[in-house]
């Protein structure tokens, strides 16, 4: 009104007042009173942006792919990128012309151009699996081009999202890559079926080596059960040579007593038989008769005894001998006959 404009930016817009094509304001976030008739504003927003991209590229071996992604940026220099893009906004904030479309399009343009050289040298394998590497190719190129650092703009990051190759070639290598993954499969089984084997003859050995080493301690317990035995053997040997010596020793001294009781006997009876004959040697001439008559026995039975012993010496010389019943019964009885009354001897005729 009257030529009076009233103009209020937020703190995320760097705003530039021109006033007769000289600077007279600039500034984050102002507000400010200006001249409609001489003067113009450019607001440079200094927001990160998030700018999505699709490229198509060929690799080595002329397969085609699409890289699809995103590259986040911010203004750094906003002076500077005022003088290479025109940013001006009328009274109520809209920008004249869209040169932030541009802007875009310049770094869609540089990260293509960085992309472009290092895919190209890929294969088709190799490229689907680069989504890193061509993340750093893309973000190297862009800090090291001369139009990004004109335009005073700052790459804080770039995303791959996906790296795709056509529907035909993505089956062909879906294809490849089942195969693959059989052949790895029945590779995995072989091999832990081989394991098993293995895992089964070292279990096997091991129970082997086991049976070896218990059979071998049996050997050994037999052993020294057998040298145990031979050892008690020879032991219960020299025991009875021992008992055997002993017996022996025994036995010789045993002997020895018999020998010197036969020889202590035979004396003995040497010296008995001496004596008795000595004794006996002066009795050795007499008559029996005389001996009997020594004696002195009061027994008439002994008397008719002798009688008898005198008829039978003289049996030839008697021609009848008459013995009573009377004498028999005193000759047999128990009780001796008394000495008075006895009857005589018989006599000879």
């Amino acid at each position: 009104m009257f030529g009076l404009g009233y103009a209020k930016f937020d703190s995320i817009t760097y705003v530039i007042q021109y006033k007769n094509g000289k600077v007279v304001r600039e500034g984050r976030g102002l507000a400010f009173f200006y001249s409609t008739f001489n003067s113009s504003i450019a607001a440079v927003p200094l927001a990160s942006n998030d700018l999505p991209f699709i490229f198509n590229e060929t690799t080595a071996d002329y397969q085609s792919i699409t890289i699809q992604g995103q590259l986040s940026y911010r203004v750094r220099d906003p002076r500077q990128l005022a003088e290479l893009l025109d940013f001006t906004v009328n009274s109520l904030g809209i920008y004249k012309k869209n040169d932030l479309e541009k802007l875009n399009q310049r770094l869609v343009n540089e990260a293509q151009t960085a992309t472009s050289a290092y895919a190209h040298s890929l294969t088709l394998k190799d490229a689907i699996r680069s989504n890193k590497f061509i993340e750093e190719q893309i973000q190297a190129g862009l800090q090291s081009s001369p139009a990004v650092a004109q335009l005073g703009i700052e790459v804080l990051g770039v995303n791959i999202l996906a790296v795709k190759a056509t529907p035909e070639m993505e089956r062909a290598l879906e294809a490849d890559a089942r195969e693959r993954l059989q052949q790895e499969a029945d590779q995995a089984i072989y091999e832990r079926r081989n394991f098993a084997v293995e895992q089964e003859r070292r279990i096997k050995e091991s129970e082997l080596n086991t049976d070896i080493a218990v059979e071998e301690k049996r050997k050994q317990i037999d052993e020294k059960r057998s040298e145990a035995q031979l050892q008690r053997a020879a032991n219960d040997r020299k025991l009875r040579e021992l008992q055997v010596q002993a017996d022996i020793a025994v036995e010789a001294s045993r002997a020895d007593l018999l020998t010197q009781q036969t020889a202590n006997q035979r004396q003995a009876a040497d010296a008995q038989g001496y004596v008795t004959e000595a004794t006996l040697r002066p009795f050795r001439d007499l008559d029996w008769r005389t001996l009997t008559a020594l004696q002195n026995n009061p027994d008439p039975r002994l008397n008719i005894a002798l009688a008898f012993r005198e008829l039978a010496e003289n049996a030839g010389k008697i021609g009848t001998l008459n013995i009573t019943p009377d004498l028999l019964d005193n000759l047999l009885g128990d009780t001796p006959a008394p000495a008075p009354d006895a009857p005589k001897p018989p006599t000879r005729r």
